[in-house]
């Protein structure tokens, strides 16, 4: 559900990964998910400072952590995550599971069918010394019924519309009574997984100056506070200096910040969670590859940083200057999105036979293997085979309903209507609406031509999309590659719909952000369904929204199949493989592996140094 915590497209996708813009990637030489790294000995040491390296373009630009609609930027959530963590913490371990011990919630009971949900919390307390409470729930839902769909992560029909009221019978007890059943692993892993705790008695504010209130507690007065945190919280120079954002519940606290993407957390002396931070960690911006590597190479302040897949053969050398390294395969799904409401290529890709033929023409397999060196997920579908097995199906696990063939390709085309011109630019000579017909809204002689916007900064990516570009060449599809920084194509390619596709930001055609992280239940919701907040390409289908609804409101592994197997089928995206990351980190840093896949390695909080 969440969008902005997962390197959303437009970052949504939100990289969470260590070093990872959305569509950065790395990769290595055998099999995915091996080499778990090396456990630091040595006796544990308090304080230190963690350097941790960052991609050029990887600046946050909010701190309040319920981003508005209109901010893309998925990088906030590696800043504010640390000081604001979810109900329901993703990832326990190297497991793909809840994690207890960092939840914000002791218990968590669903009752009545399914259709509610009782929740105790910890008696944890915030920085200030204030104890968190059920009515720093109410106050984060007030907020966000009274300013949906203003609200990044929002999907229509989930929270908080699916929650007919709510109950507080005491401080450390919330009741959700909800306005249907859900499948408890998708409520709790894909929902409350979203949705953080935030500080009422410190931040229900109308203005800097005003006192605080129960304003929340009307729809007008939750609109005004709403406001106000949004302004305060675009106002980066004062990240560090607002006393809004010095109350906060996480490991960490904000000491430093500059507007090019570097910032410190230290720990949060008051944290009252399970896991107190004991190191103090410097994000620090890089603004290519090479230069990250040089600092790795240079054994010097550099304590962990992401190997480019192209760089595999360095691992040797890192080693030998004190790092150790460890790989894992992405929680998400990756692709080229496609704007079926672009006026010129919409009517294109609204043709599900040209989809299937542009898959036909990806040849995954060889992309894996001589791109990533054997570390990427294959990009069968919408779900991971390697980072979710448990989900995958048959389907999918045996190559996805498209392999590599150009014949296929060809002929697809040529029985629509197309002259095929292998190496040229096919074109439409039977336009029409009949089986044997381009389609609907293509016109006679029109060019299977697009421009393919992808983000800039990553070797393998210019190497992913440019042998995509080759390959579709063999059917006559033309592809006009441009690259361009993360920050830029979220800043300018936005949500295409039915009801709103304005030239400004949707005139794109075909978009690479790299990946959609999932949460530990992958579903495809607000990726794939009507009116997403990750749908940016406007893909709408009826049995689609269905599915995924099924998906949702049942447990069944049979519904979770047909879901994902109807998906791979009809191509909201065109599958791409996904990278795996190689971390790299000093071999005296404890508790960084096992990775955490969902949070990209990113938990700093259980990381110390040795001697």
């Amino acid at each position: 559900m969440r969008t902005s915590r997962r390197l959303a497209i437009a970052a949504i996708t939100i990289a969470t990964a260590i070093g990872v813009a959305a569509c950065s990637g790395s990769g290595g030489s055998s099999a995915i998910g091996s080499g778990n790294g090396s456990a630091a000995t040595g006796q544990k040491v308090q304080g230190g400072t963690v350097t941790l390296a960052w991609p050029d373009g990887s600046a946050p630009n909010l701190i309040f952590p319920l981003p508005p609609a209109t901010n893309t930027n998925g990088y906030n959530v590696n800043l504010t995550q640390m000081m604001w963590p979810y109900l329901v913490a993703e990832g326990d371990g190297g497991q793909s599971a809840v994690d207890p011990a960092e939840s914000l919630y002791s218990s968590l009971a669903y009752s009545d069918g399914d259709k509610t949900v009782t929740i105790k919390l910890k008696p944890w307390k915030w920085s200030d010394g204030v104890s968190i409470t059920s009515r720093d729930f109410t106050f984060v839902y007030n907020l966000l019924k009274a300013n949906v769909p203003n609200w990044i992560d929002y999907t229509q029909g989930l929270f908080p519309d699916d929650v007919k009221s709510v109950q507080t019978p005491n401080a450390s007890t919330i009741v959700l009574n909800l306005t249907r059943s859900y499948n408890p692993n998708f409520y709790t892993e894909d929902v409350l997984s979203g949705i953080p705790l935030l500080p009422q008695h410190a931040w229900d504010k109308e203005s800097a100056t005003g006192k605080v209130g129960n304003y929340d507690e009307t729809a007008a007065g939750a609109k005004d506070v709403w406001n106000f945190l949004q302004k305060e919280g675009s106002d980066m120079t004062t990240f560090t200096t607002n006393p809004l954002w010095k109350v906060v519940d996480g490991p960490f606290t904000l000491a430093s910040f500059n507007s090019n993407g570097d910032y410190t957390y230290v720990p949060n002396k008051n944290f009252s969670g399970t896991v107190p931070a004991t190191a103090k960690v410097v994000n620090e911006v890089f603004t290519s590859d090479t230069a990250e590597l040089d600092a790795l190479r240079a054994g010097g302040s550099l304590t962990v940083g992401q190997l480019p897949q192209n760089d595999v053969k360095q691992i040797g050398i890192l080693k030998t200057e004190g790092y150790s390294v460890v790989n894992q395969p992405i929680p998400g799904v990756s692709g080229t999105l496609l704007n079926f409401y672009n006026a010129q290529t919409g009517p294109l890709v609204s043709q599900l036979y040209i989809r299937q033929a542009m898959e036909d023409l990806t040849n995954r397999s060889q992309i894996v293997s001589k791109v990533y060196d054997g570390y990427a997920d294959p990009g069968n579908g919408p779900v991971p085979t390697t980072a979710f097995g448990q989900w995958s199906s048959p389907v999918e696990k045996s190559g996805g309903p498209y392999p590599y063939d150009p014949a296929k390709a060809v002929s697809l085309l040529k029985a629509h209507g197309w002259k095929v011109a292998p190496g040229g630019t096919s074109t439409c000579q039977s336009p029409g609406t009949s089986d044997t017909e381009c389609g609907a809204g293509i016109t006679k002689n029109e060019a299977l031509s697009f421009q393919l916007l992808y983000s800039a900064g990553s070797t393998t990516t210019d190497e992913m999309e440019a042998a995509i570009q080759s390959s579709s060449e063999q059917a006559g599809i033309k592809l006009s590659l441009k690259s361009e920084p993360f920050n830029t194509l979220a800043s300018t390619v936005g949500e295409c719909t039915a009801s709103s596709h304005p030239a400004s930001t949707c005139g794109w055609q075909l978009v690479d952000f790299g990946y959609d992280p999932y949460d530990l239940y992958p579903t495809g919701a607000t990726i794939f369904n009507t009116n997403g907040p990750n749908n940016l390409g406007g893909y709408s289908s009826a049995e689609e929204d269905t599915l995924i609804n099924e998906t949702e409101y049942g447990a069944s592994a049979q519904t979770f199949d047909t879901y994902e197997n109807y998906t791979a089928e009809q191509l909201p995206w065109l599958w791409t493989p996904l990278p795996s990351i190689i971390d790299v980190y000093k071999s005296n840093l404890g508790g960084f592996a096992p990775l955490n896949p969902f949070s990209g390695s990113i938990n700093p909080e259980d990381w110390y140094f040795t001697k």
